[in-house]
């Protein structure tokens, strides 16, 4: 039986991949020259994350290298087993050129052993819902193709909206141009994104005002989602408590109180480019 690995910008909780057994590879943020990498909330201190960014402070994201991915993978490798990793969507990063780099390497070094690897084509929670499912599968003993097939139908069946409060962020971050954001910030414009077919970041609406913006989220989950309440909702928010538990509220008023939702904070490497506040909504969809 393989390995079944995932990433922390799948971001499932700690507990969750404690229960299932994942193996998650930790994706790197830094302030500065100060490099971490992100827990799955086991240590982490969002509040200070959220705070020095409120402060002014600008924290970036990179791609792991090859020989990060040959230290990671090679132990498993080396101790006779196969890997199984199911990612965070490939079109918002180049770490996959560097990942597929130690793959060819560790299949020249291990050729008996085999390096599977499916794209969930989404991120954060949407990623980890994905990933979450495939995990129970692969934990049923489901063969690590029946896996890769099972993500690549589910993934389609995954909603993903979320409202950044900041556009400057969204801005520094390539989604919307500077004009755009110096505007719509004036007149209190909120915009609505979502995770396209291809696994990119797009904007699919603007409203103006927060309340208005988190009645569209749940609006789309009147209109798009199906059998919602069979899966985990994920509800994540960037240092905007408040507004994730009434969210919530809002949300088992639609699908009932005893659906299992996930509450969670925004993990640093997607918090560096949404910004403080942004509020989030997955659900399983038509």
């Amino acid at each position: 039986m393989s390995v079944f690995f995932t990433d922390s910008n799948s971001e499932l909780w700690y507990t969750v991949v404690d229960e299932l057994g994942i193996k998650y590879i930790s994706m790197p943020y830094a302030f500065g020259d100060q490099e971490s990498g992100y827990d799955l909330g086991r240590t982490h201190d969002f509040k200070t994350f959220y705070s020095r960014i409120r402060a002014g402070e600008i924290p970036s994201t990179m791609a792991l290298n090859p020989q990060n991915y040959i230290d990671i993978f090679e132990p498993i490798l080396a101790s006779g087993q196969d890997i199984l990793y199911v990612t965070f969507s490939s079109g918002m990063s180049s770490t996959f050129q560097f990942m597929q780099q130690a793959i060819d390497e560790l299949k020249q070094k291990y050729p008996e052993r085999s390096i599977k690897y499916v794209d969930t084509l989404n991120i954060s929670l949407g990623a980890g819902l994905i990933a979450y499912e495939a995990a129970k599968l692969h934990n049923q003993g489901a063969s690590d193709d029946e896996v890769i097939e099972f993500v690549k139908k589910f993934r389609n069946k995954v909603d993903i909206y979320f409202t950044a409060n900041d556009l400057m962020y969204l801005k520094r971050g390539g989604r919307i141009s500077a004009t755009s954001a110096i505007f719509g910030t004036a007149l209190g414009i909120k915009p609505i994104l979502s995770v396209s077919a291809g696994g990119k970041v797009v904007a699919v609406g603007k409203v103006v005002g927060r309340k208005k913006a988190i009645q569209t989220l749940l609006d789309k989950l009147i209109t798009e989602g199906e059998s919602v309440a069979d899966y985990p909702i994920g509800i994540l928010h960037a240092d905007c408590e408040a507004d994730a538990k009434y969210l919530e509220s809002k949300v088992r008023e639609i699908v009932g109180k005893d659906a299992t939702i996930w509450v969670q904070p925004v993990g640093p490497t997607v918090g560096t480019h949404c910004g403080p506040d942004t509020l989030g909504l997955v659900f399983h969809k038509k």
